[in-house]
């Protein structure tokens, strides 16, 4: 079954709200409007309401029925209990006169209400940067227990037969440890199953099995041993070349005898440098779709835009992250 018509299925009348910090920028809208009309989710946008009635109008899109907040103008009590808890979450490090500025902000109120429940999840970054996107998230919503660290992939899929992969992390974690690797190959598997991909995780590496000998190789093999100690249910192999991992003969030549090798569909990348360069070659030279940056590992689940999405791009990613917040 086509990817999103799954997710669809999954999410559908669920009454599931997502909020878009970034309200005023016509591609959020269009999708926005889409979303509603195909009665998928319910969308919240953020922004001075009468600017996005203007955009609106101004690109053909009627917001009639669509929740639109303002933080500017948000109910005095109902800001004055976000603030509180805002304060509460952060144990310390901002006092309520901070606080009531820092929310006024929509990326740290959008988080805010996912945090409080008034919304399953986040979709901003279509105009912000990861950092102003994944910041409140860390700060409030925060990891799952026994996660240290978000990490971010990708699904890649190509052709009506819906060739299905994920990559993992391309776009968080610029040098991770072999305890956070191993984090993200566990997550990774997770992941994958919500996007019916059965996962078999291969940790990868320009060595397969001993074949080089290397500090970055050994980060990889003990991330490996780690992975498996962690969740045993996953099947996780390392360290693996992408050849091994990907192709069947290569596989039983290099690393005969694994469960991953050359039926790998989760791949998990020993470094962000790697990761990030593997799905673009993958989608620019090998013509998948690259769907993403889905954030993994936290609580309530936030999802960063690119810079460069499309109205398409928002309109999948919002499902994604309805999806996601079934788990």
């Amino acid at each position: 079954m086509d990817l999103f018509e799954s997710l669809k299925g999954k999410i559908n009348g669920k009454n599931i709200k997502i909020v878009f910090p970034e309200g005023v920028e016509p591609r959020i809208i269009g999708a926005a409007v889409r979303l509603k009309a195909d009665q998928i989710l319910d969308p919240v946008l953020l922004g001075p309401i009468d600017r996005i009635k203007d955009v609106a109008a101004n690109n053909g899109f009627n917001v009639g029925n669509l929740t639109l907040i303002d933080p500017n103008t948000y109910p005095e009590a109902d800001f004055a209990t976000m603030v509180a808890a805002f304060v509460e979450r952060r144990k310390g490090k901002a006092t309520e006169e901070q606080a009531q500025a820092i929310l006024r902000d929509g990326n740290y109120f959008g988080t805010m209400l996912v945090y409080l429940g008034e919304v399953e999840g986040m979709v901003s970054g279509i105009v912000h940067s990861t950092g102003e996107t994944v910041r409140p998230a860390l700060q409030i919503i925060k990891t799952k227990p026994g996660v240290s660290r978000t990490s971010g992939a990708f699904i890649m899929q190509r052709g009506r037969d819906q060739e299905r992969y994920l990559f993992s992390d391309c776009a968080i974690n610029i040098d991770p440890s072999a305890q956070e690797l191993a984090e993200i190959a566990v997550q990774s598997a997770k992941t994958a199953e919500l996007f019916d991909i059965d996962p078999k995780v291969s940790m990868l590496s320009f060595s397969t099995k001993g074949s080089a000998k290397s500090p970055q190789v050994d980060k990889v093999a003990e991330a490996t041993k780690i992975a498996q100690e962690l969740a045993p249910e996953y099947v996780i192999d390392g360290e693996l070349q992408f050849d091994a991992s990907y192709v069947p003969s290569v596989g039983a030549q290099k690393a005969p005898g694994s469960p991953v090798a050359g039926q790998a569909t989760v791949y998990v990348f020993p470094e962000l440098q790697s990761g990030n360069i593997g799905y673009k070659i993958a989608q620019r030279l090998g013509h998948f779709e690259a769907i993403g940056p889905i954030l993994q590992g936290l609580n309530k689940p936030v999802s960063d835009l690119s810079r460069g999405a499309n109205e398409e791009d928002v309109y999948k990613l919002a499902i994604i992250t309805a999806a996601q917040s079934l788990q």
